[in-house]
């Protein structure tokens, strides 16, 4: 049975749905765990919630803690958390929300520039557009 989605539509409610978890699984040694660190202490949570915090060692790790249960709840990239066995609830509220944005462009001085720029031109399809989409990113 699927426990029902805590609401993280608001910062207020994200403070909430932290502090009423049980366990907190995330990954803060990466740039992304230090800003789901940094979202903490924004909320102001940060040692209220210290003793639940599950810090592991890889993404994947964090997946399986949640999908066996051993954490409540994974905070880390939501293309992350789109796997089997997650039950995604979304991207923290708008206020609270830092964007990584990745970009391609071929090196001035390579020797491979059309396959560089077909990998790129490949990446901006509809395709793989629908796959970024999928995963829970938006792409540019």
């Amino acid at each position: 049975m699927n426990a029902a989605k805590p609401n993280i539509d608001t910062p207020d409610a994200l403070k909430a749905a932290l502090m009423n978890a049980q366990s907190i699984a995330t990954l803060p040694a990466s740039a992304a765990g230090a800003q789901v660190m940094k979202t903490f202490e924004r909320l102001g949570v940060s040692e209220a919630i210290n003793g639940k915090l599950q810090a592991k060692g890889a993404p994947a790790e964090i997946v399986q803690a949640v999908a066996k249960g051993e954490a409540e709840l994974g905070v880390f990239l939501v293309n992350v958390l789109t796997a089997p066995g997650l039950d995604v609830v979304g991207p923290f509220p708008a206020e609270l929300q830092q964007e990584i944005v990745f970009t391609a462009a071929p090196a001035s001085e390579t020797k491979e520039g059309n396959a560089a720029k077909a990998l790129i031109a490949y990446l901006k399809s509809a395709d793989v557009i629908a796959i970024i989409k999928a995963k829970g990113m938006t792409p540019g």
